[in-house]
């Protein structure tokens, strides 16, 4: 029994446009994944799964009476192994963790990707489209929802200036920022407090700066965003 070459392609086709579609979009957001990455995660799960859908032709040697197909025992291969992966695309920045969404991507590309595999082309196009749909909305999402900011906030003074926690607290809440934590460091003549803040948004960001650069006691401050 041939294997007709539409059979074949088709999926294949299917599984690479549908990963180039998601990673095209991955790509314009420079995310650790993009373009090729996702074709050929696209292209691989499709792969295997057609390999594991027409196996009787190539267990040739194999009575036909004896094979049992089970593509699914494929499928979770599949998405166990694309696990490490997106494991590899997920990373701590500052107070942030990125990559988060990419690997959601590559992940749903692999999936697609099966459902190319076993043909099921109608709910693997339905799905690419609720995906483009779903990465297109999530950055009009970050520009109207309100979203909890943290930064890190390291200011030091000069050894002999009035400034204690209680006081630094003070100026936060002045400009409606508040702490989670605080730490004092004593380097010498540096007298230095870090504390990880929240609350915050760009005007009050600006405000706090300056404010510290008007203050002649403070020697120097850094602001990490995340």
């Amino acid at each position: 029994m041939d294997i007709e070459t539409l059979d074949l392609m088709i999926p294949m086709i299917g599984a690479a446009a549908a990963g180039g579609l998601i990673g095209a979009e991955r790509e314009y957001r420079a995310s650790p994944a993009g373009f090729r990455t996702h074709i050929l995660v696209g292209l691989s799960s499709g792969l295997l799964m057609l390999a594991a859908v027409h196996q009787v032709h190539w267990l040739t040697d194999t009575p036909n009476d004896i094979i049992r197909i089970d593509p699914v025992r494929m499928a979770h291969g599949v998405l166990t192994g694309i696990g490490f992966l997106c494991g590899g695309v997920i990373f701590k920045e500052g107070l942030s963790v990125r990559g988060l969404t990419t690997a959601a991507s590559l992940w749903t590309t692999s999936a697609l990707g099966i459902l190319f595999g076993v043909g099921f082309y109608v709910l693997a196009i339905g799905a690419t489209i609720a995906t483009l749909l779903v990465l297109a909305a999530a950055g009009v999402s970050e520009r109207l929802l309100p979203q909890r900011r943290f930064a890190q906030l390291s200011v030091r003074y000069r050894r002999g200036a009035d400034d204690t926690p209680a006081s630094f607290a003070a100026l936060l809440a002045a400009h409606g920022i508040r702490h989670l934590d605080a730490s004092q460091r004593l380097d010498g003549d540096i007298y230095e407090i870090r504390a990880t803040i929240g609350g915050t948004t760009a005007d009050k960001e600006d405000l706090l700066t300056r404010s510290l650069r008007s203050n002649p006691d403070v020697i120097g401050f850094d602001l990490d965003k995340g």
